[in-house]
């Protein structure tokens, strides 16, 4: 009498030979099957899984870019991988994968506060190159980056000017091309992260505080936007100034106003005015940055 497991067994082995046979009347699939160079005994045990193997195959085979990708996980390959007598299977990272992996490094040395994707994005070949007024900007932040390099005090940039000419966006190109050589940055709009702070005294207010206040590059974006209150001029803006001044750390500022008109607005606040700490604030920047005027046509209408 025939033992019921070698039954079984073989049942088993028929029925998994039959949808491998079945699978290789795929013109498709028969080609993927071609290109993995195992034993038949091996491959339809895992039938199933390399049909699936296959489609993803396929669709890399056909693939351009990584914008066009058909396959279960974005950027990735199901791929069998032999194991004496069996087979695993894993995802392996496509080329584009692999280069996009590589460009976006230098995202894990800057952080940005409510910045737009096409800010987090800024590069220098982006650039409009029909502005000449850009001009000494471009040249000051080329000769920034050679200094930086050399390991040479070098200030930073107060950039004003009115609404919409792309002064965020320069500095942005600038703080992404430093990241990428390996430099911590943080672009900051500083009005929103005033808010975000306040809403943090009972979590992680100390600990945003420092990493702003220590960064080795630092944008505080469209700086006299914010509502002005003395604890926000004394004890947020005044410290983190004071601390970078000393330590020689570079500081970037955008504005809409300029100096004086940025001294005029600290100056006023629910507590009524105080010229003199504003002042106190003013030199500071002065301290740190150079001051520039980017004079242009609105970019965003």
């Amino acid at each position: 009498m025939k033992n019921v497991s070698d039954i079984v067994k073989k049942k088993n082995s028929t029925t998994l030979k039959q949808s491998f046979i079945n699978a290789m009347k795929n013109r498709e699939f028969k080609e993927y099957r071609n290109t993995l160079k195992m034993e038949e005994n091996i491959l339809m045990k895992y039938t199933s899984t390399l049909e699936e193997a296959s489609f993803e195959y396929h669709n890399c085979k056909n693939c351009s870019n990584l914008w066009m990708c058909k396959n279960k996980v974005e950027g990735y390959q199901l791929m069998p991988q032999r194991e004496k007598d069996t087979l695993s299977f894993s995802y392996v990272m496509c080329p584009y994968k692999k280069k996009q992996e590589e460009e976006n490094r230098y995202l894990q040395n800057i952080s940005y506060y409510n910045l737009s994707k096409e800010l987090q994005q800024a590069s220098f070949q982006k650039l409009y190159k029909d502005d000449v007024s850009r001009v000494p900007i471009l040249k000051y932040m080329t000769e920034f980056m050679k200094s930086y390099e050399n390991h040479e005090d070098t200030k930073g940039l107060y950039l004003t000017g009115s609404f919409g000419t792309g002064k965020t966006y320069l500095i942005s190109a600038l703080f992404n091309d430093m990241a990428k050589k390996g430099v911590k940055c943080a672009i900051v709009y500083y009005p929103e992260f005033l808010r975000d702070l306040k809403a943090s005294f009972q979590t992680n207010y100390q600990e945003k505080f420092d990493y702003i206040k220590k960064c080795a590059l630092l944008l505080l974006d469209d700086i006299g936007a914010e509502n002005v209150s003395s604890f926000n001029r004394d004890e947020v803006l005044g410290p983190i100034l004071q601390y970078r001044m000393e330590e020689g750390l570079p500081t970037f500022f955008t504005s809409n106003l300029t100096l004086e008109e940025l001294e005029e607005n600290l100056s006023l606040t629910t507590s009524g005015s105080d010229k003199v700490k504003a002042r106190r604030i003013i030199e500071r920047i002065k301290q740190l940055t150079k001051q520039m005027e980017l004079v242009s046509k609105n970019r965003r209408v």
